[in-house]
């Protein structure tokens, strides 16, 4: 095989040199430390931030809108593209029920805002051991 493409979810765009990609993680590590990976076993944070378990857990999304992304939460940052306003809270709160993460109440409010029109959308995720 030789070239091929990836569609960023984030912004729809198509990418096919592999250098304008990130690997997102859908829960920033950061926002994972404030949510309650501080209490984590070093063993586990790096399960977390190697997670290949779960599809929605990392993303590959063009280095724009993951540095546009950076450490924000729900509450402060949304995917540009108007197909994700469903898929991107629906990912985020999976990963969050997944490792176990508390939701801030600013987070909590932004997610029961923008989940009212899916309000038929089911989050499933496997718990992670």
């Amino acid at each position: 095989m030789s070239g091929g493409s990836w569609r960023s979810y984030y912004d729809e765009v198509e990418v096919t040199d592999a250098k304008k990609l990130d690997i997102d993680h859908m829960v920033p590590l950061a926002e994972a430390w404030d949510s309650g990976a501080y209490a984590w076993t070093p063993e586990r944070r790096e399960t977390y931030a190697n997670d290949l378990v779960a599809d929605r857990s990392s993303v590959a999304v063009t280095a724009k809108t993951n540095r546009s992304k950076g450490d924000k939460d729900l509450a402060a940052w949304m995917p540009p593209a108007e197909s994700a306003t469903c898929t991107y809270p629906v990912s985020w709160t999976g990963t969050k029920l997944r490792w176990g993460l508390a939701a801030a109440e600013a987070e909590r409010k932004a997610l029961l805002d923008r989940a009212e029109p899916y309000a038929d959308s089911v989050v499933q995720h496997e718990t992670a051991s």
